[in-house]
């Protein structure tokens, strides 16, 4: 499975989202909240071990970034992985809160 290939899911109700998709040994997932001040909270993305090494969760980042930005919201990063892509992606830096 490549970045290309995966089938991202989306759903969200009263303020919590999930981004998910199916991949080798279940579903690979990126959590968040949002917040009263337009931001997007991510708390927590999960990719079974089966699956990992594939990019997946960056996958799942890039596409609640880009819902983000269509939605002119801001992310805090409250996940460690997430937090760290931040830091390695300058282009995201007006997106943080």
């Amino acid at each position: 499975m490549t970045d290309e290939t995966l089938e991202i899911q989306h759903y969200q109700k009263d303020g919590i989202g999930r981004f998910w998709a199916k991949v080798d040994g279940g579903e690979a997932e990126l959590t968040y909240w949002l917040r009263d001040d337009d931001a997007m909270v991510i708390d927590h993305t999960y990719t079974p071990p089966e699956a990992r090494g594939k990019n997946i969760a960056r996958t799942l980042t890039e596409r609640a970034v880009a819902e983000a930005q269509e939605y002119n919201l801001r992310i805090h990063p409250k996940c460690p992985y997430v937090d760290k892509l931040f830091q390695r992606r300058p282009e995201w830096a007006s997106l943080r809160v």
